[in-house]
């Protein structure tokens, strides 16, 4: 029997659990029962045609081979270029790498700037690869608490007085997964003006879910002078362009950083897949109708979740202002919030994710994923109303 070597590094890594209820989601459908999915955070459009045949074209133009590794040039303008559109900032081209997903950036970040004797802080509740990356990395992970009485958004105070001379990065998401909430400007202003005061911190921005908002305008950390020099830009295609499958993001890096960042992808993954780069310089220079068209929906559908689980016994959610996530406070239901995760996928048939998996602070909260139609998401809402009904929660 062999007596394997693995790192120590390996036992510090965790996962996405989202996956995990995935894949028992379509264990439960192979034996016929009827699962709705607001587990899995993706959404539910099909890739834009005009994005798919630029792929096409890409592969029949011969364009399959090894491309930069830091992207091909006309994709790092196109971004260069949507940046400007969309912040009304001039970035160089050569900031930009592009990397197979958006969670590539966040990890080479976060291996960059992580090790033994330092310290990152992250928002908790949030995307589990932050935590999980910083601890694979040896630095220890700081949360800095998202909590429900701010609609999931932050204190700047207090997170800035967690900063210490161990602190090499500090991660924000805007809006955030998983709790739909954003952080207002005149927070960031604050948060900004504070980190002034510490140089050597680093700043990693998430903005994968920047395109999807409801009611407040999009302020991105690039606006942000003073900090530019160690700022690092997390984005990509994936949500905005219903293109999750096929791993396309970008990072945006001080000059000298994009070039160490460039040679982590050329160690790992040598470089980005050739056509889906073409495909993501169509949907940025493209018709734009259906991202449009998604966000209504999302919307429509943001609206409907939260008046629903209102209405459940025990259970009440908070108004989301971007991204396409709810996260429903539970503790009236006097269940845990993997005891709810359970009960919703094995009882009801209803795939969530539990608070818990986005870290301690997610305790007493059920994340929802509303990427699914208005029939399924009444359906599943349903289904848990009778249910809280019939065994007296709240």
């Amino acid at each position: 029997m062999s007596n394997y070597q693995i790192s120590e590094n390996m036992l510090n890594l965790g996962t996405e659990n989202a996956f995990v209820v995935l894949a028992r989601a379509a264990e439960l459908e192979r034996q016929g029962h009827n699962v709705i999915n607001l587990g899995i955070g993706q959404p539910d459009f099909k890739t834009a045609d005009h994005i798919v045949e630029a792929a096409i074209k890409a592969l029949k133009d011969g364009h399959h081979g090894y491309t930069p590794g830091n992207g091909i040039l006309e994709l790092r303008e196109a971004v260069a270029a949507d940046i400007f559109k969309r912040h009304k900032v001039d970035i160089n081209p050569d900031q930009v790498v592009i990397v197979p997903g958006g969670k590539v950036t966040m990890w080479h970040c976060i291996l960059m700037f992580g090790g033994k004797g330092k310290e990152i802080l992250y928002p908790n509740p949030g995307f589990p690869i932050y935590e999980s990356a910083i601890k694979f990395s040896g630095a220890k992970a700081i949360p800095i608490p998202l909590l429900e009485e701010t609609n999931f958004s932050f204190d700047p105070e207090k997170t800035i007085s967690s900063i210490n001379k161990n602190t090499s990065l500090i991660i924000i998401n805007s809006p955030a997964n998983p709790t739909g909430g954003m952080i207002k400007k005149e927070l960031l202003d604050i948060l900004v003006k504070k980190l002034e005061e510490f140089p050597n911190v680093s700043i990693l921005s998430d903005e994968i879910y920047s395109h999807i908002l409801y009611e407040n305008d999009f302020y991105s950390m690039l606006n942000y002078q003073s900090i530019l020099d160690r700022l690092i830009i997390l984005d990509g295609w994936s949500k905005t362009y219903a293109m999750t499958g096929w791993r396309i993001g970008y990072g945006i890096w001080p000059l000298k950083l994009a070039e160490q960042a460039t040679r982590l992808n050329i160690n790992s993954v040598s470089c980005t897949n050739a056509a889906t780069q073409f495909a993501a310089i169509k949907a940025l220079t493209g018709p734009q109708e259906q991202v449009a068209n998604m966000i209504k929906e999302f919307n429509t559908r943001k609206n409907l979740i939260v008046e629903k689980t209102n209405q459940i016994p025990g259970m009440h959610s908070q108004m989301p202002e971007g991204a396409f996530y709810t996260m429903p406070n539970i503790t009236g239901t006097k269940l845990s919030s993997k005891e709810m995760e359970t009960l919703l996928l094995e009882e009801l048939k209803i795939a969530t994710v539990a608070g818990t998996s986005f870290g301690e602070y997610g305790e007493g909260y059920i994340r929802f994923s509303y990427a699914n139609s208005q029939n399924n998401i009444l359906e599943a809402l349903n289904r848990i109303h009778e249910y809280a009904i019939e065994n007296k929660w709240g």
